[in-house]
């Protein structure tokens, strides 16, 4: 497909399908007011005024490709509880399949639950199974992916170290990606760090790449940047390394280049999430084999974007396509 302008590559985003596998959660808040101490402990009482439910994790990544048009489809394992029913529902809202979620009665679905009080975070309560897949669990999301892959046109892992994704499950999907011809971007966390073998795409942040490389260096330090990544290159025999560098913009590394895209400056109000935007749009210009500078520079505009905004929120597809062709962005 020959990409000719920006607009049409948003068009071209439009029609690709994505494969998700990664773990799921349900991002929980309850927003309350604090008038008083409570005179059974020296905490808050918060009075409730209203609570919300959204879906977070790798799911979030699919809000962001739904959001550029794309059709994602998460892969996952959940418990077999009404958590998991919420988690559908909130799928269902959004128009997103859950033909490929599997559930275990040996896991519960994973929540996160805030309260907030106006603008202050008074405390999280985490509701997770942390322990590995077991074989049965293994097998039926192994199968699950096998199954899904020959309708998608590329694959992405979202890892955070919840258990969903092992070595096994990795090497199962990346061998059978390869033999379809399937491009594999990764967004990896610490425990399956150097598992994700001969993918196209892989993107660690800074930090994650200093502990995986067990290096420490400045954000500065280009020299340590490029020796560390062609490093983590080799080892992995990944196409491309792509790090994130908050304000300092992106680094990516390919056999024939590397060049580091400097963050366009904004007003940032919030990172969560941006993480989740750069991965999902790196993956739409894996899949359509655009070159890694383009690459890097519009996943960078987008998770630059998103960090204007308060909390958690997808990619504006539009306000993206319209920053790019601002930026003079060259395909």
């Amino acid at each position: 497909m020959v990409i000719k302008d920006i607009p049409n590559l948003f068009k071209a985003f439009q029609k690709l399908k994505v494969l998700v596998i990664g773990d799921v959660m349900i991002d929980a808040y309850i927003w309350g007011t604090v008038s008083r101490i409570s005179p059974e402990a020296p905490v808050p009482v918060v009075n409730v005024k209203k609570r919300e439910k959204r879906m977070g994790g790798a799911a979030n990544v699919a809000l962001n490709l739904l959001s550029l048009g794309a059709e994602p489809i998460l892969c996952s394992v959940l418990g077999d509880d009404d958590e998991s029913l919420i988690f559908q529902d909130l799928l269902k809202n959004r128009n997103i399949t859950d033909k490929g979620l599997v559930k275990s009665k040996d896991r519960i679905t994973t929540i996160k639950e805030r309260v907030l009080s106006g603008s202050q975070h008074l405390l999280r309560v985490d509701s997770e199974s942390l322990a590995p897949l077991n074989e049965l669990e293994e097998e039926l999301l192994s199968n699950k992916i096998i199954e899904l892959l020959p309708e998608v046109d590329v694959v992405v892992f979202e890892d955070y170290d919840k258990g969903t994704i092992n070595a096994s499950v990795i090497r199962k999907t990346v061998e059978k990606s390869k033999a379809l011809g399937k491009p594999i971007v990764v967004d990896p966390k610490k425990n399956n760090f150097f598992d994700y073998k001969e993918v196209d795409l892989f993107k660690p942040n800074l930090k994650e790449l200093q502990e995986g490389m067990h290096v420490d260096f400045s954000k500065s330090d280009d020299v340590s940047l490029k020796k560390q990544t062609t490093l983590l290159r080799n080892r992995l025999s990944s196409k491309m390394v792509m790090t994130t560098l908050s304000e300092r913009g992106v680094y990516i590394q390919t056999d024939t280049e590397d060049v580091l895209i400097p963050a366009f400056k904004r007003s940032i109000s919030d990172v969560s999430g941006a993480g989740d935007t750069v991965i999902s749009i790196a993956s739409l210009c894996v899949a359509l084999k655009l070159n890694p500078a383009f690459t890097a520079s519009l996943s960078n505009l987008g998770g630059g974007i998103v960090c204007e905004e308060l909390g958690v929120v997808p990619i504006d597809a539009k306000k993206l396509e319209v920053e790019a062709i601002k930026h003079n962005l060259q395909l």
